[in-house]
């Protein structure tokens, strides 16, 4: 006998809300074995996770303010998926659009109004996150490059032009460590109710992105090349002309990431930027089945564990890499449960076909 995966055709939604369940009971019950290990009472670890992410004004805001880059990089590869193109490359694409923001957010002070300055800042970040995303559709099109490894080599140079950035040109003239300046206070993007706009524009984008993926004929083609690049060239969609828009407007998303992040955010550049979310976006595009609407409450909900996790450090004096083993069991569960709603595993003996 030999196990076998096969893709299941449809299930009810009553037995996927069962599945979801009992991803989300499993992995808080291996959650509180891990805390009772540690010595700690698994209830008041998960009461104060949840307090310590959503308990009070500031917390909240602290915890949108973490949803706000995640969202958005998980909308940025969401169209790179869909056909099938594997952008890895979130990350890099992000701080390239911070790199660009920072340049004329630290060389141009004074030199233009404010706020035709930020609008600047803004379209120069869309365009090196666009032109970072770019480059690997460019190799991918013409010359069959692994687009997985391409885009995941393009973000370790990124991260040593900060490195050269941070000693070298744009170092810091009043510290003795290698640091970008803080922005001007006057480039500090404005806040609506705490957090800077850049939820507004992103929650915006998720209706963009739902229309642009099932409402447009741009939208079609990215499921016909996902689904099959010859039957899409068949069809008269150009894949190259498909893979090189898409990039550049998932590269594009990323840099207004970027834009956010060292504008509303941190208010400077450092390697830190992206802090993780490029790649945390694969998880969310996975868990929402790349649904726009879906990823804004796992985007939510992830940040809430991150948040949390800080707090549980704290109060009970839990190591961050016990914090980070909890989240990861939760994680784990979840796509387990997701992988069970998509797929079955099926018996058959050896040299027969399962029948799916």
């Amino acid at each position: 006998m030999k196990i076998s995966v096969v893709r299941r055709i449809q299930i009810s939604q009553r037995a996927s809300l069962a599945v979801r369940l009992l991803s989300v009971l499993v992995a808080l019950l291996l959650g509180a074995v891990l805390m009772a290990a540690l010595g700690h009472h698994p209830v008041a670890v998960y009461s104060e996770l949840i307090s310590g992410a959503v308990g009070t004004a500031t917390r909240q805001r602290e915890t949108v303010k973490i949803a706000v880059p995640l969202l958005g990089a998980a909308l940025a590869i969401t169209p790179a998926f869909k056909m099938r193109f594997w952008n890895i490359g979130a990350e890099g694409q992000i701080l390239a659009g911070g790199i660009a923001a920072g340049y004329f957010a630290l060389f141009w002070i004074g030199r233009m109004p404010t706020v035709l300055l930020l609008l600047v800042m803004f379209l120069a970040a869309v365009l090196a996150g666009g032109i970072w995303g770019f480059i690997p559709a460019v190799f991918r099109a013409k010359w069959g490059t692994n687009e997985t490894l391409f885009t995941l080599m393009l973000n370790y140079i990124i991260l040593g032009l900060i490195t050269f950035l941070q000693n070298g040109p744009w170092k810091s003239p009043t510290s003795t460590f290698p640091q970008i300046p803080m922005f001007h206070a006057s480039l500090h993007l404005p806040k609506i109710l705490g957090v800077h706009f850049g939820w507004i524009f992103f929650l915006l984008l998720v209706v963009g992105m739902y229309i642009y993926m099932s409402k447009t004929q741009q939208g079609y083609e990215l499921g016909a090349v996902g689904g099959s690049v010859e039957a899409a060239r068949y069809a008269g969609v150009n894949i190259g002309t498909t893979m090189l828009r898409t990039m550049l407007i998932s590269g594009g998303i990323c840099g207004a990431v970027g834009f956010f992040q060292v504008a509303g955010a941190n208010y400077t550049l450092t390697q830190n930027t992206a802090g993780g979310v490029g790649f945390t976006a694969i998880t969310v595009a996975w868990l929402a089945g790349l649904n726009p609407f879906a990823m804004v409450p796992i985007c939510l909900f992830l940040s809430v564990l991150q948040k949390g996790a800080g707090a549980i450090q704290t109060t009970f004096g839990i190591p961050a890499s016990a914090s980070e083993v909890l989240t990861g069991l939760i994680l784990f569960c979840m796509l387990a449960g997701e992988f069970f709603l998509r797929y079955r595993l099926v018996r058959s003996k050896k040299g027969v076909a399962a029948n799916g």
